[in-house]
């Protein structure tokens, strides 16, 4: 049984009644109904319900879905936004891509098993625990880079990739389920925004570790050993601070509301709650391919364009510039998704035709900067003549802005599709489940392109490869983004096909209240 639950399966905060605490315990928070008469919100004793007020402002309490997110986000910050500035480098800093690429193939094959069947963990462990266990591979995975520039630790290198793809799938299922499930339904868009926002926030950090320490470095070599510790250090940081998150049965929404909560979580429950997934909105299949495409570009973007065509320091400066733009990009499609002016489903509507549009613009241009290079021509082995672009070279200023743009489509495409899996469902069990999928089947996208790359297949075909997959997915995606997508998801349609009650999620004190 789930740490979370009590004997009956539910969580042990939601039987305690509020009349049943002590005068001196009680939390009281002040709420806005839906009808938008203020109430008085009776929170459980102990101090994860206790609010503050610093310089004037009300913290919210500790076991708050806003709080909570906080500091998965800086878990995240710390561990993936590392790895990703370490990746962006091209290579995992070092020279030749192809090692990176076979650890890559190894943890993204093993992320797409794990991927799916990470709300097991989930449920048995919690989601902190799941969450430290996770940010530990990032460290191993760093560690096995840095001896790797100093001796052949092969074997040492691909046990690291496939231990950071268990950890990872953990970790990123952990992450997906506590975005789209915590928030409300009119909020999902700006918490990703938050989470995207900090997030990409430690990729910026993390790029100014490499950029700061080779500066001088004109030439295409592999990081320093200081980069690859500074790497290791943090990434130990975030899995340390996920021993302070509470678990899913202890989060209150500030109307009262609870997570919906799997109660049986079993390998067995675990695929038919995919199953049931399915069965109970079959048109998801049709996001599959978006799930798919959606780390396919960053083998490209990070080895063929930027690993491939510039100097060390110039590498440095275009990802913190590209990881600058996702949290831009973020900020803007998160809130502009929760405007609540427009009814969601013609918001999903224009946020299909805008990245339609994004995708023929962006990558058209990319199109055009491809045409000037190939994989031969910028090889030191086959080419000795070839100098990498430093940002001093002329013509420099193209190419920046076009990575830039690559950067603020990364993250309009990944706030797009998270923000559609929010819109099916408020439910935590199928949030999960869709996270499973999600997950999964992206890094099966990422094991194969990171292999491709290791077979050095041309950046040409690299390139039209990302282009039309990107281009067919936007295709299958559009009948679930027009006809699936409603403006509202009550909780009884998000409870048909499980064992939930609509009782199981009532806030205590509140039965008014019928939000998930």
């Amino acid at each position: 049984m789930s740490a979370e639950q009590g004997p009956t399966g539910k969580t042990e905060s939601a039987q305690a009644a509020p009349e049943a605490l002590a005068p001196d315990e009680s939390r009281d928070a002040a709420v806005a109904t839906p009808d938008g008469i203020n109430d008085v919100l009776d929170l459980p004793a102990g101090w994860k319900y206790r609010q503050r007020r610093i310089f004037g402002v009300t913290i919210p309490w500790y076991a708050s879905p806003k709080i909570q997110l906080g500091m998965v986000s800086f878990v995240c910050f710390m561990c993936p936004g590392m790895f990703n500035a370490l990746g962006g480098l091209g290579g995992g800093g070092k020279t030749d891509a192809t090692l990176a690429d076979n650890m890559n193939t190894a943890l993204y094959s093993a992320f797409a098993v794990f991927g799916f069947f990470g709300g097991t963990f989930i449920n048995k462990l919690g989601v902190k625990w799941t969450l430290a266990f996770g940010g530990v591979g990032y460290c191993i995975y760093a560690i096995s880079l840095l001896v790797s520039v100093h001796a052949d630790v092969s074997g040492f290198n691909l046990f690291a990739g496939t231990w950071l793809g268990i950890c990872a799938g953990l970790l990123w299922t952990a992450q997906g389920t506590i975005m789209i499930s915590y928030p409300h339904e009119d909020q999902k868009g700006r918490y990703f925004a938050w989470f995207w926002g900090i997030f990409n926030m430690g990729a910026v950090i993390g790029s100014l570790i490499p950029l700061g320490e080779n500066i001088g470095v004109k030439s295409n070599s592999t990081v320093t050993d200081g980069t690859y510790i500074g790497f290791i250090v943090l990434m130990f940081c975030g899995a340390v601070l996920a021993l302070f998150l509470c678990n899913a049965g202890d989060i209150i929404r500030p109307d009262g509301s609870r997570v919906i909560l799997m109660k049986h979580p079993s390998w067995q429950s675990e695929l038919v709650g995919l199953w049931e997934t399915l069965r109970f909105e079959p048109f998801v299949v049709l996001l599959f391919p978006m799930f798919f495409s959606s780390n396919w570009f960053y083998v490209y973007q990070q080895n063929s364009v930027n690993g491939a065509h510039f100097d060390t320091r110039t590498k440095a400066l275009n990802n913190l510039l590209y990881y600058l733009a996702q949290i831009v990009a973020a900020v803007i499609w998160g809130y502009l998704l929760d405007i609540q002016g427009v009814r969601r489903s013609l918001r999903a509507k224009v946020t299909w035709g805008v990245l339609v549009v994004l995708t023929f613009v962006i990558w058209g241009g990319g199109y055009v900067y491809e045409e000037g290079y190939t994989r031969e021509s910028v090889d030191p082995k086959l080419n000795p003549d070839y100098v990498p672009t430093d940002w001093s070279t002329p013509g420099y200023v193209g190419p920046m802005f076009l990575y830039i743009f690559y950067g603020f489509y990364d993250a309009a495409w990944q706030a797009s599709v998270y923000w559609f899996m929010g819109a099916l469902s408020n439910s935590g069990r199928r949030s999960a489940n869709y996270v499973g999928f999600y997950k999964g089947i992206q890094s099966c996208g990422a094991a194969v392109m990171n292999n491709l790359d290791a077979r050095k297949l041309s950046f040409k075909k690299e390139f039209i490869s990302n282009w039309v997959l990107l281009a067919v997915s936007l295709v299958f995606a559009a009948p679930v983004i027009f006809l699936k997508v409603r403006d509202h998801v009550t909780v009884e349609d998000d409870l048909k096909g499980t064992d939930e009650t609509v009782a199981d999620v009532l806030p205590s004190g509140h039965p008014e209240k019928i939000i998930a």
